[in-house]
């Protein structure tokens, strides 16, 4: 089931990246998106990967700038929005960041 659920977060990731191709920073986001389906891919792949080194070093960098990203709109949404924050493009942007903050937590977490 663990695997599965990796499986299809990192579809799901990679669709995320994909469909940022319209977007003004595409690359950015493209970034974002990608980091996090490569990394749940490893654990849908090998799930003891979540003990090495590197893949958590990763995981701990992009979830600290997902964190930072996550402040930042935040602070922009709460400043500068009117109405539904889904309506706004930093407010579907920022439950990105927090989707990818939370599955990377719970990977992180997983290790044995």
């Amino acid at each position: 089931l663990w695997r599965i659920s990796n499986v299809l977060m990192a579809a799901f990731f990679s669709l995320a990246a994909a469909v940022q191709v319209n977007d003004p920073d595409a690359g950015l986001w493209m970034v974002v998106y990608f980091v996090p389906a490569a990394l749940t891919l490893l654990v849908s792949i090998n799930p003891s990967i979540t003990d090495n080194g590197v893949w958590r070093s990763l995981c701990d960098l992009h979830c600290a700038g997902c964190v930072v990203g996550t402040i930042a709109l935040a602070c922009s949404l709460f400043a500068y929005a009117k109405g539904n924050i889904f309506h706004e493009e930093e407010g579907r942007e920022l439950f990105g960041l927090l989707i990818i903050t939370i599955w990377m937590s719970l990977c992180r977490s997983s290790a044995k």
